[in-house]
């Protein structure tokens, strides 16, 4: 047989390495966003008066596979190094995860709200907006006032309290919002606290094994898995995930915990496929909630910010970028 002249071998070959070529694009078209195109979004979710201890006597599957799924703290402490004087209650708490920073910033000393310096230190909405004006912003809340005096820069602000004061329905509502939301348009950021935990331990007691305190806690699961599982619907869509509380307690309350560790310790999760594995080595803060958001989000953190908190959990790549310390 004889051998092909080469304009008809190279014809042939470069025919072959187009098809190639061409199947690949097709391929690449088809085939669903990477990890790294798809979208980045984040979710602030906050369980008032949770402690861990407690958590881990509870049957909480959806706040388990989030550790499995990412990194957490038992021991995420609500007060600083530079600064311990305001009282161990709801409204500093709420106001340093919001914003990232202490209470001698923020001015938050007590659940009076008496003179907050939000203008100066805002929700962390601000600095998601600023970078992007045309992000979606939205909080979901039913301790008003979270929505009344924290809540800046969104799009969509949504205050299930209820007249009764029933924080189960309340949470229930706000479970449920949350999910119409997701359904609806997806935000960029997304802040959801649920309150039952805190009403159960200031009626019963906030210990592990005190039954309608970790009745509770599993019934905030749940509805933390229905969010979970209208999350995953966003296929097109990475999500980080950054679980915290405002305190622990001990008895029915949780004022004056500066030196108790079952009130000052809070607890921090940060779970995604954006998150590193395991448990963390380093102390970490509440306030480390919101740099972390925000440099997941591409948001480079300015000094100027004057944030105390610092991007904890991320893996590699995303926590380089992150500027600020405590």
């Amino acid at each position: 047989m004889q051998d092909r002249p080469c304009t008809q071998v190279a014809f042939s070959e470069i025919t072959m390495m187009f098809a190639r070529m061409l199947t690949l694009l097709l391929l690449a078209v088809a085939a669903p966003l990477s990890a790294a195109e798809k979208e980045k979004h984040v979710l602030l979710l906050g369980i008032d008066g949770c402690r861990f201890d407690a958590l881990q006597k509870a049957k909480t599957p959806n706040l388990d596979r989030l550790m499995a799924e990412g990194i957490y703290s038992p021991t995420a402490l609500i007060l600083g190094d530079r600064y311990r004087k305001n009282d161990t209650i709801s409204g500093p708490g709420w106001g340093s995860i919001n914003t990232g920073v202490w209470a001698d910033k923020h001015n938050v000393q007590g659940n009076q709200f008496k003179e907050p310096r939000f203008d100066k230190f805002p929700h962390f909405f601000h600095y998601v907006k600023l970078a992007d004006p045309k992000a979606r912003t939205a909080s979901i809340i039913n301790w008003s006032p979270i929505a009344r005096y924290i809540v800046s820069s969104a799009d969509v602000s949504v205050d299930t309290t209820n007249s009764e004061k029933a924080y189960d329905k309340a949470d229930a509502d706000a479970a449920a919002e949350a999910i119409r939301l997701l359904a609806a348009e997806s935000p960029t950021a997304l802040m959801l606290y649920l309150g039952e935990v805190d009403e159960a331990g200031h009626a019963h007691g906030f210990h592990p094994s005190v039954p309608p305190y970790i009745a509770a806690i599993e019934n905030v699961d749940s509805l933390i898995g229905s969010v979970l599982d209208a999350i995953e619907k966003r296929t097109d869509e990475e999500w980080l995930i950054v679980v915290t509380s405002d305190h622990g307690g001990a008895g029915t309350g949780h004022s004056n915990g500066h030196t108790n560790p079952d009130i000052l310790h809070s607890f921090l999760i940060v779970s995604g496929a954006g998150a590193q594995r395991g448990k963390f080595d380093e102390q970490v803060y509440i306030v480390d909630a919101v740099p972390t958001l925000l440099t997941y989000l591409g948001i480079k953190i300015d000094d100027a910010w004057q944030l105390d908190g610092h991007a904890v959990g991320l893996k590699l790549q995303q926590a380089d970028q992150a500027t600020s310390a405590k």
